[in-house]
């Protein structure tokens, strides 16, 4: 298996994820925070992916999709467009909101693409190349997107768990074991 390969099935692992996260949920569930401090499957949704693209597209050198599809205008949010929710404090959070759940989706699925169109032409030596000069060693593009990768499957496994307590809720059932 090549690196390309591995990369591809982790991004799309990711995407998985994420359809399992928000499918079937209502858009007051989507917004639902567990405690006035929690992050929302939707801040979460829409902040893994807002983390992918602008790394992504930085890293090859691109337009995010986020300005390059007009993603920005469709969730109007409250903040400066090129904002990704890092460092969002429990205002900002609460302030990402959707109208449907296909919004996270299919932004999340046009990021998808972009990276697995991009990952498909690399090979092992491309992976070594310098992205960012900023860090001690310098971030090599196979580091940031691992780094991108890890980011990704800790904010969906947050979203499944936010996903697990709201179903626990709804059917009132309280075993203290998660779903799956």
């Amino acid at each position: 298996m090549k690196s390309a390969d591995l990369l591809t099935d982790a991004f799309t692992r990711v995407q998985e994820s994420v359809h399992s996260a928000v499918e079937g949920l209502s858009v007051d569930d989507l917004h639902v925070r567990l405690d006035e401090g929690a992050n929302s499957i939707t801040w979460l949704v829409w902040h893994l992916t807002r983390i992918q693209d602008d790394h992504v597209s930085d890293a090859f050198g691109v337009e995010q999709v986020w300005f390059s599809q007009d993603w920005a205008s469709r969730f109007d949010l409250p903040f400066e467009r090129g904002a990704t929710g890092y460092g969002h404090s429990s205002k900002q959070v609460a302030s990402v909101k959707v109208d449907s759940p296909e919004l996270l989706l299919d932004y999340h699925d046009a990021v998808h693409e972009r990276s697995v169109e991009f990952i498909r032409g690399l090979d092992a030596r491309s992976l070594d190349r310098i992205v960012d000069e900023a860090w001690s060693p310098p971030v090599t593009l196979g580091v940031r997107l691992i780094s991108v990768i890890a980011d990704d499957l800790q904010h969906v496994g947050q979203a499944a768990f936010v996903r697990g307590s709201l179903e626990r809720r709804q059917s009132g059932t309280r075993t203290g074991r998660l779903p799956g």
